[in-house]
């Protein structure tokens, strides 16, 4: 049976555990600090179990570091994440679903990053299934415009920011 629940702080290890059993690095003080951002209202985090076991998780900014989204008060989903045992099972549009449904209560709009390699192209795929088009402002890295002409490196910074009507 498939569970969306809130993040607790005993769920920092677990997650750590779990990525790193399959070579992610995804250090526990990254879920740490959701943990004490989601206590300050910055960030919700929600957990999928799978029959009672962490199978992935979402989290929700509600003031994007993303300088377009963050002037017109549009959350951002961020860091959507299912182990790879459980994807091709509907965990990543659950835990969507809900955080959809969470912005809806605040916010017209939701926004959400993606990056550019091949790694990302389910996620690619599956945000482009669920209505998200890009705003229209280019590439980015961190909180900058990528330039015609500009050298970057590609790796998890450098992304396209999509948008979806609620």
């Amino acid at each position: 049976m498939l569970k969306i629940r809130k993040f607790e702080d005993h769920d920092c290890q677990i997650i750590s555990e779990a990525f790193s059993k399959q070579g992610w690095n995804k250090p526990i003080e990254q879920y740490l600090e959701y943990f004490k951002e989601m206590e300050l209202g910055v960030r919700d985090v929600l957990i999928a179990e799978l029959d009672g076991q962490f199978a992935g998780y979402v989290t929700i900014l509600w003031t994007s570091d993303y300088t377009p989204f963050r002037e017109r008060g549009i959350p951002e989903i961020v860091d959507l994440n299912v182990l790879i045992r459980y994807r091709k099972m509907g965990i990543a549009s659950l835990l969507l679903d809900e955080a959809e449904k969470r912005i809806r209560l605040i916010s017209k709009f939701v926004g959400i990053g993606v990056g550019l390699f091949q790694d990302y192209g389910a996620a690619q795929r599956l945000y482009v299934k669920r209505g998200y088009v890009p705003d229209g402002k280019g590439i980015w890295t961190k909180d900058r415009h990528i330039g015609y002409g500009e050298k970057v490196i590609i790796d998890d910074d450098v992304a396209l920011y999509l948008i979806k009507e609620l």
